[in-house]
Formats: structure tokens, C-alpha cells, sequence
């Protein structure tokens, strides 16, 4: 039986590691689906509802970008559907004109507050060891 070199371990995690996260979001998409986000539009959800209250709920595009892990197309096509759906809101940056800041609305963080539990099932029973 041949000895697995360090490279072959540390690549056989990886591609462990990478159908852990595949199955984890697909089973978040499937759970999530009856109210019509994916795991992408829940993580968005998610951020946006962890604002400190001195942001004023508000977060910078720029920084959602790096927090969900899209690209910055990708999350700007994701806030528009979410921002048609009236769960969140953008408005011009006050203090950057360039700038865009995102924020659930309302029905936003309702939504947000009735599928949390059932993500953080999904995340409990998929990444229990």
C-alpha cells in the first residue's frame, strides 16, 4: 500500500473540504427555496441584519462584496432581485457620493428572523463532525 505524500493529503482535504461547503449550500438552497432565497440572497440577508445599529443597518457594497464572497456584478444583480423582492433598500453613500449602501427593510428582516433557524439547522446537521 503506497504512502499518501503530504501533497495528496493536503489536496484530498481540500476537495473534502469543497464538497462539504457543495453540500451545505445546496441543502440551504433547497430548505430556503419555499420563500424564495437561495444561500447566496440568505448570506446577504444575514450580513445586513448583523449591522451595528451605529451603521444605521446600512452596509457599503464594497464590503458585502468581501463578506459573501461574490463578485461585485454578481452581488449587484443578487441586491437588485432582493431590492424588486422589497427586502432591502440602497441608497447613495453620504460621505462618498460614489458609493452605495444596502439595508433590509422591513419585510427584510422579517423574512431574515423566520428562515435564520432553519439555516442554522441546515448548518448544525451538515457540519457536525
Amino acid at each position: 500500500m503506497a504512502v499518501k505524500t503530504s501533497e495528496a493529503a493536503l489536496e484530498e482535504r481540500w476537495r473534502g473540504i469543497l464538497a462539504v461547503h457543495a453540500r451545505t449550500m445546496c441543502e440551504i438552497d433547497r430548505v430556503l427555496h419555499p420563500y424564495g432565497l437561495g444561500a447566496s440572497d440568505f448570506e446577504v440577508l444575514d450580513v445586513l441584519a448583523a449591522e451595528p445599529p451605529e451603521h444605521g443597518d446600512r452596509c457599503r457594497v464594497q464590503n458585502l462584496v468581501e463578506r459573501v464572497h461574490l463578485s461585485q456584478s454578481a452581488l449587484s444583480r443578487l441586491i437588485g432581485r432582493l431590492e424588486k423582492d422589497g427586502l432591502v433598500e440602497r441608497s447613495v453613500c453620504a460621505e462618498d457620493r460614489r458609493g452605495v449602501r444596502v439595508a433590509l427593510t422591513r419585510k427584510g428582516r422579517e423574512l431574515h428572523a423566520e428562515v435564520l433557524p432553519l439555516q442554522r439547522q441546515v448548518l448544525a446537521r451538515m457540519l457536525a463532525d
